[in-house]
């Protein structure tokens, strides 16, 4: 078996050369995730603009905070599903954007960025909330005697295998 990219950086280590700017930014995401979204958001939203700050070099170095914090959130929005009305919470993108002062396109752009530069798209399983891994099929993808397979199908013995190596969420 080998590990196909579950599991989430936790870490929200800043250097401090950037501490005032990542403050700056997650004020912003801290407002916006507890007044239209929910603690999932708010806590993400504080762990990308951390693994943003310790790029090198950091991309938060330059530019404006708000513009910052809506990408953060659009993109984890992005990844979410934040603007499909079928989900909860919802909200349209140019709300969103709205909430951060900025246009949609702009928040758009910068949402575009960090999905590359975080290496990440629609459900990526590093930035899928709790809430949500249990219906992400790419959380459950491992490999085994080189086949990829769904992690929810295979034997019991496997999957055990699988979650103690930190390959599956838990264990369904």
């Amino acid at each position: 078996m080998s590990k196909t990219g579950y599991g989430i950086d936790e870490s929200e280590k800043v250097p401090t050369a950037l501490k005032s700017r990542y403050d700056a930014i997650v004020e912003l995401t801290d407002h916006v995730c507890q007044e239209y979204l929910t603690n999932e958001y708010q806590e993400f939203s504080r762990r990308i603009a951390a693994k943003l700050c310790r790029k090198r070099p950091s991309p938060l170095a330059t530019g404006k905070p708000n513009t910052w914090a809506c990408g953060i959130v659009y993109a984890l929005g992005k990844v979410n599903f934040l603007f499909d009305k079928s989900q909860e919470p919802y909200i349209q993108a140019a709300e969103l954007c709205s909430h951060f002062g900025i246009s949609q396109g702009t928040g758009a752009a910068k949402s575009k960025a960090i999905i590359t530069m975080l290496n990440s798209g629609p459900m990526d399983p590093h930035w899928t909330f709790p809430s949500k891994i249990g219906n992400n099929p790419m959380a459950w993808m491992i490999q085994v005697n080189g086949l990829i397979v769904d992690a929810r199908y295979v034997s019991r013995e496997v999957q055990e295998e699988a979650f103690r190596r930190g390959m599956i969420p838990y264990l369904p």
